[in-house]
This record gives C-alpha cells, sequence and structure tokens, in this order.
C-alpha cells in the first residue's frame, strides 16, 4: 500500500503535508503535489493533514489510475520537503469536481 494525491489538490497545493512526511516523498507540480509511490513508508500521517483531503491510500477503489499519475510525475518533478504558502485562490478551488481535465498542468514546481 501507499498513500496518493488525487485531483482535489490541484489548483491549491496546500503543503501542510510536505511538513509532516518522514521520508519526504512529495514532488511538487505547478499546481498540484504527488507522492512517489516507491518512496511511501505507508504511515499515513500526510492524510488528515489536506484540508483539501486529497490524500487517500491507494487501496481506496478508483485510484489506480492516480497511483500512475503520481508514479508518473514523482520521477519528473523536483522534491519538496517544507510547507510552502497555498495559492491565494485556493479555497475557492477547494471543493470544485472535475479539476484534472480542467486545470491539470505537467510542468514542473519549484521543490525546495
Amino acid at each position: 500500500m501507499t498513500y496518493v494525491v488525487n485531483d482535489k489538490c490541484i489548483k491549491c497545493k496546500y503543503t501542510d503535508c510536505v511538513e509532516v512526511c518522514p521520508v519526504d516523498c512529495f514532488y511538487e507540480g505547478e499546481n498540484m503535489l504527488v507522492i512517489h509511490p516507491d518512496e511511501c513508508i505507508d504511515c499515513g500521517v500526510c492524510e488528515p493533514e489536506c484540508p483539501a483531503e486529497a490524500i487517500k491510500p491507494d487501496t481506496e477503489p478508483g485510484l489506480e489510475r492516480w497511483l500512475e499519475i503520481n508514479r508518473e510525475y514523482a520521477d519528473k518533478w523536483p522534491n519538496i520537503t517544507s510547507k510552502k504558502p497555498a495559492p491565494t485562490d485556493a479555497d475557492q478551488y477547494k471543493d470544485e469536481q472535475g479539476k484534472f481535465d480542467k486545470y491539470f498542468s505537467s510542468e514542473p514546481g519549484t521543490g525546495d
């Protein structure tokens, strides 16, 4: 088992989860974070820290696609280990549905 970030993170990119990760397995894209599934130790401390509820165990149904997205972009994006301010408009996107098709960016973030 591992944890994955889903599309609820897109355009929100709260980084509270990054602060608590004991193995620094988060990677930053332009408008979302992902977890490297081979680095995650399945401790689960990140899940309750996410205000957008975007982090889920990969054992939940329907997350296979997100496991692959997390794996792909964790290999492409820079590592992030410190909390950063969320985008100023993050709260307005927090509960929006279908954000992947509308807003996903494959561009990397800045990392640490």
